[in-house]
C-alpha cells in the first residue's frame, strides 16, 4: 500500500460569501402585488448593507447584491439569496432584515451559509504530476511557487471571475437551488479518489454542464465547513424545464450517479433584485 496514490484536495479560489434564506409566512400568505411591495421593502433595508469599503479595489456595484424568489410548490413561500463581500456583510443583511417590518410575520424555515468557488481539479492535478516527475512532492517549494502563479492567473481570467463574483442574469427569472455532499461511503468515497480521478470526473461532469450555456446560469458555492452540506447550486433560467433537463442530464455523468447526494430543492421566480 505504500505506493498508494495520496489523495489530497485541489486547491480552490473563493469570492463572494452567499446565504440562502427560506421564509414561510406564519399567518396569511400576502398575495403577488402584496409580495412585490414587500419584497421591496425588504431589500431597501438592505441596501448598501455590507458592500465593500473604500479601497478593496471593486467598486460598489462589485460588492454583492441580494434578490427575493417568490417560491413556487414549497411549504414556504419566498427565498432571499445574498451575496456580500464579507461574511460580516451577510451578519450585517441578516441583521439589518430581522429589524425590517418587511418579513415580520415570516418565520426562517431553512438557511444555508457558503461561498463562491472555483475548484482547480486540472491545475492541482497537472502540478501534482510534475512535482511526482520530478522526485518532488505536493506543497513544496516549486509546487508552492508555480502554483501561486497559476492561481494568480486563473483569478484575473475574466471566466473565473464571473463564477466568483456572480451578476443578476437579465432575462433569467426563474431560480432553482439546491445543496449537495458528496458520497462517502464505504465503496463510493470521493475523498479516497486520487486527484487525477476526481480532475477527469469534475472535467466531464463540466461539459454537461457547458451544453446549456446561454439557456442556465450556475452558481456554485462551497460550504465545507460552514454548513451541513458540501456544496450550494444556484441555476438561473429563462425557461424552468430547463433546470429538469440539466439536472437529468448531470445526473447520468459518472460524478453524479456514484458520488453525489442532494437536499431539497427550492424553486420559483425572482419578485425584486
Amino acid at each position: 500500500m505504500a505506493n498508494e496514490p495520496i489523495a489530497h484536495p485541489p486547491e480552490t479560489l473563493e469570492g463572494w460569501y452567499a446565504l440562502h434564506q427560506i421564509f414561510r409566512f406564519k399567518e396569511s400568505v400576502p398575495d403577488a402585488k402584496e409580495l412585490t411591495r414587500l419584497s421591496k421593502n425588504a431589500l431597501g433595508a438592505l441596501r448598501g448593507v455590507g458592500t465593500a469599503p473604500k479601497g478593496r479595489g471593486r467598486p460598489e456595484s462589485e460588492a454583492g447584491w441580494s434578490c427575493i424568489v417568490r417560491l413556487i410548490g414549497s411549504r414556504s413561500h419566498v427565498m432571499l439569496i445574498h451575496f456580500r463581500d464579507s461574511i460580516d456583510g451577510l451578519g450585517d443583511a441578516e441583521e439589518r432584515l430581522r429589524s425590517s417590518a418587511a418579513f415580520a410575520d415570516a418565520e426562517l424555515t431553512y438557511s444555508f451559509l457558503s461561498v463562491t468557488e472555483a475548484g482547480l481539479y486540472h491545475i492541482t492535478a497537472d502540478l501534482a504530476r510534475a512535482a511526482a516527475a520530478r522526485g518532488g512532492q505536493v506543497g513544496d517549494a516549486d509546487y508552492t511557487r508555480t502554483l501561486a502563479g497559476r492561481v494568480t492567473a486563473e483569478r484575473d481570467s475574466e471566466h473565473v471571475r464571473r463564477r466568483l463574483y456572480p451578476q443578476l442574469p437579465d432575462e433569467m427569472p426563474y431560480v432553482c437551488f439546491y445543496p449537495m455532499s458528496k458520497r462517502r461511503d464505504a465503496d463510493q468515497n470521493w475523498y479516497t479518489l486520487t486527484l487525477d480521478e476526481r480532475s477527469r470526473l469534475m472535467y466531464s461532469h463540466g461539459l454537461t454542464g457547458r451544453r446549456y450555456a446561454g439557456r442556465v446560469q450556475q452558481i456554485i458555492t462551497g460550504a465545507i465547513g460552514l454548513d451541513a452540506w458540501e456544496w450550494g447550486v444556484t441555476l438561473f433560467a429563462k425557461d424552468p424545464l430547463d433546470f429538469k433537463k440539466l439536472v437529468t442530464d448531470m445526473r447520468f455523468d459518472e460524478v453524479s450517479a456514484k458520488y453525489a447526494d442532494f437536499g431539497d430543492f427550492y424553486v420559483g421566480r425572482v419578485i425584486s433584485a
